[in-house]
């Protein structure tokens, strides 16, 4: 342990436990009990003034009237630590185990009342997330530190379930977690644009020794939102937009609605009824695998030829699974 992390650990523990000895701080630390005598020393030497006792009962401790709040998590900041932990794991975010031990110090300092408070607010928020592939977190924390030290990188990606991989170098600008998945965001050397990839489809990930520069201001959130999503309806010509009237129940209409695509295109909304006006290339794209969906709890007014759109891809499915 650093010994800037073993001064802080000592301090928590004077504030949370009272009167301890050196022993007992050496044991908790895992730590020499030299080095407690030599962090006690700093500590004095810095101005906090800690109180030694001798004797077989003595130990160190910090006076009452002794104030370090600014150095510690109030209980709804500690709880809300916890959750935001409980949130992220599993996902294949690249510091888990960094996370884990801030949590763990956050325990560790706590008196036993507090503790079991902290015990029983972790247990109230879960999350659950589809299995994410063993090599995606070391492939995420590739892809980060790549972007902080702005340094070039060779990837070899599958660009479909069972397509050929391609080699490129790639220049980070940053990753994003989406809808429980998490892409990179950057400049492609071999398409000669900003491109943006899917990170469990990255098969190999290694440096290339080469600097980059990265666009001020660039954000990888809104690049992302802004391929993915359609104009909103007012921002589109008018030769552009496709006006989508889909009509059902209000429960589906209402779940329709809360999507990516179509809550930003919304332009219209009945009971019974919503409309829509979306680019031609996101309706097709994007929307008739989603629509189908909902099976018969909504039909599609207009366009015709996206009807004949779902018609012709339940038909296809149907003779797959059939054949």
């Amino acid at each position: 342990m650093p010994r800037a992390d073993n001064l802080l650990a000592i301090l928590m523990l004077l504030r949370s436990r009272g009167r301890v000895t050196a022993r007992q701080l050496a044991e908790e630390l895992e730590i020499h009990v030299r080095t407690v005598y030599r962090c006690i020393d700093a500590l004095c030497t810095s101005g906090v003034p800690i109180v030694a006792e001798p004797g077989r009962d003595g130990g160190y401790s910090l006076p009452e009237r002794v104030k370090l709040d600014p150095l510690f998590f109030d209980a709804d900041e500690q709880k809300a630590l916890l959750h935001a932990a409980q949130l992220i794991r599993k996902s294949g975010y690249p510091h888990e185990a960094a996370l884990d031990r801030a949590i763990a110090k956050i325990k560790r300092y706590a008196d036993a009342k507090r503790l079991a408070l902290l015990e029983a607010a972790e247990r109230q928020v879960e999350a659950v997330r589809p299995p994410t592939s063993a090599r995606l977190a070391g492939t995420l924390a590739e892809l980060e530190r790549a972007a902080e030290e702005r340094v070039t990188l060779k990837l070899e990606y599958a660009a479909d379930y069972d397509g050929p991989l391609t080699r490129r170098r790639f220049d980070p600008y940053g990753i994003v977690h989406w809808k429980d998945k998490w892409y990179a965001v950057g400049w492609c050397h071999l398409r000669g644009e900003i491109r943006t990839f899917c990170a469990d489809r990255i098969q190999s990930v290694r440096s290339a020794g080469i600097p980059f520069e990265r666009p001020e201001h660039f954000s990888a959130r809104q690049y992302l939102m802004e391929s993915l999503l359609p104009e909103p309806a007012g921002e589109q010509p008018d030769d552009r937009a496709v006006e989508v009237r889909i009509a059902g129940s209000p429960g589906a209409l209402d779940d329709l609605c809360a999507h990516w695509l179509f809550g930003r295109a919304l332009a219209e909304r009945k009971p019974e009824l919503a409309v829509f006006r979306l680019d031609e290339h996101s309706l097709y794209l994007h929307a008739p695998y989603y629509l189908l969906s909902f099976g018969g709890k909504i039909r599609i007014l207009e366009p015709r030829k996206l009807r004949e759109c779902l018609a012709d891809i339940a038909e296809a499915l149907m003779r797959y699974h059939r054949s």
